[in-house]
Parts: C-alpha cells; sequence; structure tokens
C-alpha cells in the first residue's frame, strides 16, 4: 500500500489537539498499519495519517523526507492546535510561511507550497460540521513554519486552549472535515489586508466561488516587497489578488497594485468577485482580458441574462466573447437623462457591459456571439434614442441625431431688464411675465442650443 501519493495527514506526539484529531481519524475508518522505520503510519484508500515526535511547525522538508522512505504526499494537512490569549472556541485553516521574521519555524520571506483548495474544501466543510456547535470557524493568515515545503500544505487547527484541544467533538468534527476534502477548480487569490483572522477572506470562501492561497494582514503590508509578492503568487498558484480596502490606506493600496500589475496579475475587487460568482473563471478571466483591450479603465458588469447562458451548456468549451459598440455620445446623453432605464435594458439582456469606476456606462457592449452583441447594441442604440425623445425636440437625417435643446438664459433676462429673482423662476417654468407693464414671454428669454450625434459607431 505505502509508495503511493496519498493526502497525508501530519499529526505530533507532541500537540494534545494533534492527538485528539488523529484519534477521530482513526474511529472513523478502518485503517491499516503501514511499515515505516522513522514514523507511525496508518492508510486508509487515498489517505494516509504520519505520526511524528517534534512540533508541527518545525518540519521544513518534510514532504522530501516522507518521499524519501517511500512515503510520497500529494498534500500535507498538518492537524494542529491554535493557541490565542481570549481563550475562544475556534477551529482555523492557514496556509504557512514567514513575511518577516522567522519567530516560530521556517525561514524568513519564505513561504510554503500552499493548498488553496484544500482550504476551501476545510473551510466549507467545517463551517457545515458546527452548525449546532459553539466553534467559530475562520482562516488565518500566513504565518508560522514550515515554510521549505513544495508539497501543497495547510493547517487545520482546533483552539484555543486545552478544553478545546482535548474536546472530542472538536477533534471529530477537524476528523471528517479531512476525510470530507475534495478537489475543485476555484478561482484563487492572494489576498492583502485585514486582520490575523482575515474575515473578510472567509466571507469570500463560504459565500463565493473563490478560494485564497496566502494572506497577509494589515500590519505586514508596509513590509511586502515585489520579491515577497512575487513569491506569494506563484507560491498560491494565484490568479488575481484581493483587498480588504477598508484595512488599508491609500498609499499602502498604491503601491501594492503598482507590484501587483507589475508582476502580471490584477486586483479584482469584492464586487467584481461577487459579480462573477457562478461563472467559470476560465470565461471571466478571457472577459477582463477582453475588457483591458477595449476599455481599460473599465470593469465588467456580468448580467445574470448570460450568466444562464454560459451554464446553460455545462460541458460546452468556453465561449469566446464578442464584442459591439454604440456611440459613446448618444450614450451619455441618455445615461445622464434615465441612468435607471439604461441599466434595466443592460440587465435584461444575455450580455456584460462596462462600468467606469465612477458609475458611468461604457459604450461596448460584450456577448457570447457577434450577432448576439450587433442585434443588442442596435437596441441599446433604439433606446438611448427613445430616452432622448421625451426630454428634446429630436430629428433623425442620414444616420445623424440632431437634439434640440431650449434653455432658459439669464443673460437674456437681464439684458429686458430682468431683475434676479422669482421672474427668473417663472420663466425657466415657461411661463410670462410683466414688468414695467411689458409682457416677457419665455421664449424671449430662451436660447436654443442644436447638437449633431452620429447613430453609428466605426
Amino acid at each position: 500500500m505505502s509508495g503511493e501519493a496519498r493526502v497525508t495527514i501530519i499529526c505530533s506526539k507532541k500537540d494534545r489537539a494533534s492527538q485528539n484529531i488523529k484519534n477521530s481519524l482513526l474511529s472513523l475508518r478502518k485503517w491499516e498499519n503501514a511499515e515505516s522505520v522513522i514514523y507511525t503510519v496508518f492508510e486508509f484508500k487515498n489517505f494516509r495519517i504520519v505520526e511524528i515526535d517534534e512540533p508541527l511547525i518545525e518540519q521544513d522538508g518534510l514532504d522530501k523526507k516522507l518521499a524519501a522512505c517511500g512515503l510520497p504526499a500529494n498534500i500535507l494537512v498538518f492537524a494542529s492546535k491554535h493557541r490565542s490569549k481570549d481563550g475562544r472556541a475556534i477551529l482555523t485553516v492557514h496556509p504557512t510561511g514567514n513575511a518577516g521574521e522567522a519567530k516560530y519555524g521556517g525561514l524568513a520571506g519564505r513561504f510554503a507550497t500552499a493548498a488553496p483548495q484544500a482550504m476551501r474544501s476545510l473551510l466549507r466543510s467545517l463551517k457545515i460540521l458546527t452548525e449546532n456547535e459553539d466553534y467559530e470557524i475562520t482562516l488565518e493568515c500566513t504565518h508560522h513554519g514550515p515554510s521549505e515545503l513544495d508539497v501543497p500544505s495547510v493547517f487545520v487547527e482546533i483552539g484555543s486552549g486545552e478544553e478545546q484541544w482535548l474536546d472530542e467533538v472538536a477533534g471529530r468534527i477537524v476528523a471528517n472535515a479531512i476525510l470530507m476534502m475534495n478537489e475543485n477548480e476555484a478561482p484563487v487569490a492572494v489576498g492583502f489586508g485585514g486582520t490575523h483572522y482575515a474575515p473578510r477572506q472567509t466571507a469570500l470562501i463560504l459565500e463565493t466561488d473563490i478560494t485564497f492561497g496566502h494572506i497577509f494582514p494589515s500590519h505586514s503590508l508596509d513590509g511586502l516587497d515585489v520579491h515577497l509578492i512575487k513569491e506569494a503568487f506563484l507560491k498560491s498558484g494565484a490568479d488575481f489578488a484581493y483587498f480588504d480596502r477598508k484595512s488599508m490606506n491609500a498609499k499602502q493600496r498604491e503601491k501594492l497594485e503598482a507590484i501587483i500589475e507589475s508582476i502580471g496579475f490584477e486586483v479584482l475587487k469584492e464586487s467584481d468577485i461577487r459579480d462573477m460568482d457562478g461563472v467559470p473563471w476560465q470565461f471571466c478571466n478571457q472577459l477582463r482580458q477582453k475588457v483591458k483591450e477595449v476599455c481599460p479603465k473599465g470593469r465588467p458588469k456580468i448580467t445574470d441574462k448570460i450568466k444562464c447562458e454560459i451554464l446553460a451548456c455545462p460541458g460546452c468549451i468556453c465561449p469566446k466573447v464578442k464584442i459591439a459598440r454604440i456611440n459613446p455620445a448618444l450614450l451619455s446623453e441618455a445615461e445622464k437623462l434615465d441612468k435607471k432605464k439604461l441599466t434595466k435594458f443592460l440587465s435584461d439582456h444575455n450580455i456584460a457591459y462596462i462600468e467606469y469606476d465612477d458609475g458611468r456606462f461604457a459604450h461596448v457592449i460584450i456577448a457570447l456571439d457577434s450577432d448576439c452583441a450587433r442585434l443588442v447594441s442596435q437596441e441599446l442604440t433604439e433606446e438611448c434614442l427613445e430616452i432622448i425623445k421625451k426630454y428634446y425636440d429630436v430629428s433623425v437625417n442620414k444616420g445623424t441625431l440632431q437634439i434640440t435643446e431650449k434653455k432658459f438664459s439669464p443673460k437674456l433676462a437681464n439684458s429686458l431688464g430682468i431683475p434676479e429673482g422669482p421672474l427668473y423662476g417663472k420663466l425657466a417654468k415657461g411661463e410670462s411675465v410683466v414688468i414695467g407693464g411689458k409682457t416677457i414671454n419665455p421664449e424671449m428669454v430662451y436660447e436654443t442650443n442644436k447638437r449633431m450625434i452620429k447613430l453609428s459607431y466605426d
């Protein structure tokens, strides 16, 4: 049985919580003893328990040692205790390594290879299994050793004191979460900002389709440089970065964004992550790349309609995104008049669209095929026309829209001797006024402006 790469659970004889989890694992399945000169080993299907004598945080190079003994691992799960002064009942999951000084194992400025999919599976299983228990479930930021592991690894811990370490209920919950571990293909983020317990990152794993590799708390951000960030992305197998923005200052955000962009990644906001929920990352990534090409300062918005279209064909090859455009001046004119109606129009179609950071719409329509993109862009043009017609006198000639706008002119009113005040208000509302025995009609103090907008976009 030995010699096969397995999910390898590392338990230390010096860790009471670790022993608690090991005993629960052994009681839940029929394990077989495996021969090893150095370690105590138990095996069940694709799982292996390896019991060691040393502290878990000092296991740099353990993956290579196990392989040399004929016990190769495809993932290392360290079953551990968690210690904190507040003594609360807590179950945690985290990657290991040291962004700064190595006070508790590992090397300074080094990170172990993270196991983002296992972290996601463990955290979500722990959440389900503790539904009727008084344990808080959370991620922790990257901290302590080991840092020198090439095989993906994760710590799962019982805390925060001896009462919890010895709690058989907690031991059984963690053991079951380990045995329930499954691999998926969730997009992976490197997390920046927040407290040690990473509440925003925890919520995103529990509530969306993403997961995290290495995570850095706010207090460590000033010490991060391009080398450390590049290493974190590499050891996480990450697709993008996530900032807990409210926990960071502008200077930190600007510095980190510049570094992350320089190494070829981007920062997604929480709204971006939630917007792409339920959509394959391959499509989201392709969509974001297209947006970078056509509208570098914009962000894609994925409608529920296009999500349904993509998910209706789960076995299909990821569709290619296609674009069409309308005249930006036309869209801007209509958006100023009735943004709510345009938002509804966009949401009701099988498309994605683009928003700028200030909330304005970009003039690009994105769909799964060219015909759909063109059709929606034509319909959007008509929708903009209908909005503008409600507010202005318009005419269309040879593909050009002429907007005629009549506007009250304080300058003209003043030239006719009308003092600024209530009479201005009446004239602006379209009412005539009498001054010095002379009747002033609204059209006498209105100026006419004409604007031309081409309806097609080249």
